[in-house]
């Protein structure tokens, strides 16, 4: 690829339908950052607050996953495409996420996305740390930035839901998670 086509791809706006749907957005500093077209037809769009989805005929297909809520997203590179594995995390009690089930986007053509994904996911995490558990495994303890919070968040995610139940586990967790707290430095 030329010099020319990386400038103009680079600079290029947004198909129509993106930018339709984040224009509807209900917030109104929403804007496109990046988008990748889809194997299936559509756009993976990354967006100021997240990653969307929008169908070939400019529908949203799921709505915005927040960068703070996404566990990780591991980039494939294949051609000019390649594919995303995205593991959003959900709130299962106040402090407590776990993982759901991966999300794959495959992509014919990735333009800027991969970069701008690894950057607004690498820029919610503060600090992330393993700590163990009785017996075996551990449990992910993590701090990041939440948009609209002026403090860190910070959860566990336990590696299984098997060790949430476990009252040693979590009795284990919450005090790693409150030693975690109290080392970091006062703002």
């Amino acid at each position: 690829m030329s010099l020319a086509e990386r400038v103009r791809r680079r600079f290029a706006r947004a198909p129509e339908p993106v930018r339709a749907v984040v224009d509807a957005s209900a917030d109104p500093d929403e804007r496109v950052l990046a988008w990748g077209e889809l194997a299936g037809g559509g756009w993976l769009v990354a967006t100021s607050l997240g990653l969307r989805t929008i169908a070939p005929h400019g529908s949203e297909d799921g709505g915005v996953l927040r960068w703070h809520e996404i566990g990780s997203a591991r980039w494939k590179a294949a051609g000019g495409g390649g594919s995303f594995v995205v593991t959003p995390l959900a709130e299962v009690e106040p402090g407590v996420q776990t993982r759901l089930a991966d999300e794959r986007h495959v992509l014919t053509d990735a333009r800027e996305l991969p970069g701008v994904v690894r950057r607004r996911v690498d820029q919610t995490v503060v600090t992330s740390r393993r700590a163990p558990l009785p017996g075996s495994g551990s449990v992910l303890l993590v701090a990041r930035r939440v948009p609209g919070q002026a403090a860190r968040e910070w959860t566990v995610v336990f590696d299984t839901d098997e060790q949430r139940s476990d009252p040693v586990a979590r009795e284990v967790a919450r005090v790693k998670l409150a030693e975690a707290v109290d080392a970091e430095p006062s703002a």
